[in-house]
């Protein structure tokens, strides 16, 4: 016996994608690529998709993904949303003054900034969406 109980979930490896949902794809996509330094890794008129180490970050344009997305390997059922989300990107804790610095320089105010009790920094600041973005260092949480 493995020590697992019969209706336990199987493992997950992480968070692969996080999407958000924008009004205007083409300014976002100069913030994520002009100030956040992103670059896609594919995209049309719906979507732009970024890879961010073992993850990618989906900007989609509200209201295009209401209809199922047909293609030969398989569909993408319908989804959307609405409202400030929030988020983080992880950096190393000897880049988050250069962070600070480089929001200053692109006229990105950090709204906040926590000194977290394990070592960690938090620089919170809004993306043109409104959407509350995070650079966070190790330290501010168990396992980050």
């Amino acid at each position: 016996m493995s020590g697992t109980a019969p209706d336990a979930a199987p493992p997950l490896g992480g968070v692969l994608e996080t999407g958000l949902y924008v009004d205007d794809l083409a300014r976002a996509a100069a913030f994520y690529e002009g100030v956040m330094g992103l670059r896609p890794m594919l995209s049309d008129e719906r979507f732009i998709a970024y890879p961010l180490g073992g993850t990618v970050l989906l900007l989609f344009k509200r209201g295009s993904t209401l209809q199922t997305v047909t293609m030969p390997f398989g569909s993408i059922p319908p989804h959307d949303g609405a409202g400030r989300l929030h988020f983080a990107f992880a950096a190393a804790e000897a880049d988050i003054p250069r962070w600070r610095a480089h929001l200053a320089a692109h006229n990105v105010a950090v709204e906040s900034e926590a000194r977290w009790p394990k070592g960690g920094t938090s620089l919170y600041f809004r993306d043109p969406d409104g959407n509350l973005a995070e650079i966070a260092s190790p330290g501010l949480w168990a396992n980050y």
